[in-house]
């Protein structure tokens, strides 16, 4: 059985445990049992988190010195790839990541993302001229100068925890932040492991700190509620976002929150081999177990070529249903549900699926001949109203439901009947056609015939109840940022 490293905690610049030694058991979706062990921050532990990232922050010149971070992110930046395979027994082990999928964001594409936030970072303008106004028959030169917020609680998913990690520490130390780190509870080495490399890098005391924490709630909240805290940074489920708004509101802190998505993935009866096109968007929802909050999971076909559609999703789910949940082969991207409840959460939508009267045609079963872990098969369901919850609730799980729509402008009132805004695509063999349809989607990011709507220079983010703020690229280090502006009489 393999045995993760102890998940330490990273706080006023040392590597070190939690107070009284508490510790708890992580667990492998894989087979279910216990894979490490992390450490279980006290309240006393986070106040010492706050109370040395406020000093650092005020008492030194982390906010100002730009050179200083951007060399030291670069050194920790360049720990993380000699790391790599540590990176990676992480992901597989802890996270439940399948082999093929490692490359992607959980590690390579996180990492990759590291380096261009570092060179994205050269762009930022930290003061700009806005020139000589004379008002009030009084002239007045004005500059514009942007720094950091302050104070960051950066708190983090379980999904694809290193990269949202890097997101959010590497645009917030950049911008002259100083951050706090709480990950989830069940992926918590992923940003432990960030600790340590930054101490190893030579980070000064109290920039940056990592704690983890057993209780879902108690660490986050004191983050979200403290004074001394400037912005917080959030990224998980919608619910836990609206109370992270309402207990931020007392201090009137930045929330800054990337949350749930139902994306819409549209594709157009003019579509070149229709067939194949929608036979691999019906797979892309299966990539980490449909853990993924920008993953289309509504396929939105022509009614008139409906039939053909759920011939060739049918068929591809049958072609590829072994392609999956075996922990040795690097060629699967899908492996098992990250925990028995969530296991629970897609097996209960599985059931109210049928009860709502879609039509089951592909998968549907929890798979525990696969092993001890946490496995669902990858599921389809066909002749799905919109209206259905099925259709509406963020499952976060490997089920695709397919809704016919007659005609463009029924394609893009079902995409936009939704609570979600954060990610769609748009596919025909019309450019023109795809892109007006894009343009009209209410989503912060859309593909057109296929082009990568999500990289790392680019701003990520969603309208409506997917989130406030954007993540990546200047706009997401930009995000940790005040403007000021300094007015002197000529």
């Amino acid at each position: 059985m393999v045995t993760l490293p102890e998940a330490k905690l990273y706080i006023n610049g040392v590597v070190r445990k939690a107070a009284g030694n508490k510790t708890y058991d992580t667990i492998s979706p894989w087979t279910g049992e216990v894979i490490g062990k992390a450490a279980d921050a006290s309240p006393a532990d986070v106040e010492e988190a706050i109370a040395t990232a406020r000093r650092a922050f005020d008492e030194t010149d982390w906010s100002t010195n730009h050179q200083l971070r951007h060399g030291l992110l670069t050194k920790l930046r360049d720990l993380l790839v000699a790391n790599r395979q540590r990176l990676s027994d992480i992901a597989l082990h802890e996270i439940g990541a399948a082999l093929g999928f490692i490359p992607m964001a959980q590690v390579d594409g996180a990492v990759q993302g590291f380096s261009t936030l570092l060179e994205v970072f050269k762009t930022v303008k930290w003061e700009e001229d806005r020139g000589r106004i004379e008002f009030y028959g009084m002239k007045t030169d004005r500059i514009t100068v942007h720094e950091a917020v302050g104070v960051v609680g950066a708190i983090t998913p379980w999904n694809v925890p290193l990269y949202v990690n890097i997101a959010k520490v590497a645009s917030g130390l950049l911008a002259g932040c100083t951050v706090i780190l709480k990950p989830a509870p069940n992926t918590p080495s992923m940003a432990t492991i960030m600790g340590e490399l930054a101490a190893e890098a030579g980070f000064p005391a109290g920039v940056f700190s990592v704690i983890s924490s057993k209780d879902p709630v108690v660490a986050g909240e004191m983050l979200v509620t403290d004074p001394r805290v400037d912005l917080i940074t959030f990224t998980g489920s919608t619910g836990v976002g609206k109370r992270i708004m309402e207990k931020g509101g007392s201090t009137l802190k930045r929330v800054f929150l990337e949350l749930g998505g139902k994306s819409a993935n549209i594709v157009l009866d003019d579509t070149p081999d229709f067939a194949q096109v929608v036979g691999r968007s019906a797979l892309a929802t299966c990539s980490h177990a449909g853990q993924g909050c920008a993953i289309p999971t509504r396929l939105l076909v022509p009614q008139s070529r409906y039939a053909e559609a759920v011939a060739a999703i049918e068929q591809s789910y049958t072609a590829n249903a072994s392609a999956w949940g075996d922990p040795k082969q690097p060629t699967h991207v899908m492996g098992p549900l990250i925990s028995k409840a969530q296991l629970d959460r897609v097996m209960g939508y599985i059931e109210l699926g049928k009860k709502e009267g879609a039509r089951l045609l592909a998968g549907g079963k929890a798979r525990p001949d696969k092993g001890g872990g946490f496995f669902v098969e990858p599921t389809c369901f066909v002749d799905v109203k919109n209206s259905m919850r099925i259709a509406q609730e963020e499952i976060f799980g490997p089920v695709m439901v397919v809704i016919p729509f007659k005609d463009d402008e029924d394609a893009i009132r079902i995409a936009n009947e939704s609570d979600y805004g954060l990610a769609g695509m748009v596919t025909s063999g019309d450019k023109a056609r795809a892109t007006r349809i894009a343009r009209r989607i209410r989503a912060g990011n859309i593909s057109v015939n296929g082009g990568i709507m999500i990289t790392p220079d680019m701003p990520f983010g969603g309208y409506k109840r997917s989130g406030i703020g954007r993540e990546w690229g200047r706009e997401g280090i930009e995000e940790y940022m005040e403007t000021k502006v300094i007015a002197t009489g000529a």
